[in-house]
């Protein structure tokens, strides 16, 4: 469980309770709500992959997009990944090594699995330097989600499926693979997040 979800989800729970103790059984509404945002800050174990090219899955959802797309003058391909309010939020590292950018844009809040959503929504840009070259994603709002937060900072040495910040409420996150990895989803396809291998890259893990 993530900490934070205590203090949205006690305050229904406890009104909730307290309007049902005078028989105003519409209180369970409020208790429903509570044990909702429990449920939704839930941050379950996963295990991580064997295997030492493993790139997985920075959240849990549902692959919306695969397509080729460069990044700055690198060609590459980019898989993007919705997650509705039912899935677990809790993001994790796609690969180990050491995190050396960080930057967060102010944008729009469309529905998160829109194409545009990725360069337009408010998202948070994270960069990691591994062996093998930069491993870049993105914590990206949607409409119902409306707050990103980012547990590293620069410097951190994460290692695979580390946990490193959440989405509010519904949303979105993008991975940026080099044209030479190989994926291993597809469109459609439900992944979780530091357990599903996404791709193959050949870069050292040493961080495992």
């Amino acid at each position: 469980m993530v900490k934070d979800g205590y203090k949205f989800a006690l305050p229904p729970l406890i009104l909730g309770t307290a309007l049902m103790a005078f028989r105003l059984w519409w209180g369970a509404v409020f208790v429903l709500l509570g044990l909702f945002v429990l449920y939704f800050f839930r941050d379950p174990e996963r295990r991580m992959p064997a295997e030492p090219d493993a790139v997985v899955s920075p959240g849990d959802g549902r692959v919306v997009e695969i397509v080729e797309e460069p990044f700055g003058p690198r060609a590459g391909k980019r898989i993007s990944i919705f997650l509705s309010i039912f899935d677990v939020h809790v993001n994790r590292a796609p690969v180990a090594g050491r995190v050396q950018r960080i930057q967060y844009t102010p944008g729009s809040f469309m529905a998160a699995w829109k194409g545009k959503a990725s360069a337009e929504n408010e998202q948070n840009f994270i960069s990691i330097a591994t062996p093998a070259g930069e491993m870049n994603f993105k914590q990206i709002a949607g409409w119902v989600a409306r707050r990103i937060l980012c547990w590293t900072k620069i410097g951190d040495e994460v290692k695979l499926g580390d946990r490193i910040g959440m989405i509010r409420f519904g949303s979105r996150v993008d991975v940026w693979l080099p044209m030479e990895a190989e994926i291993l989803v597809q469109r459609g396809q439900h992944v979780a997040g530091g357990a599903t291998q996404i791709a193959r890259w050949r870069y050292t893990n040493q961080n495992r």
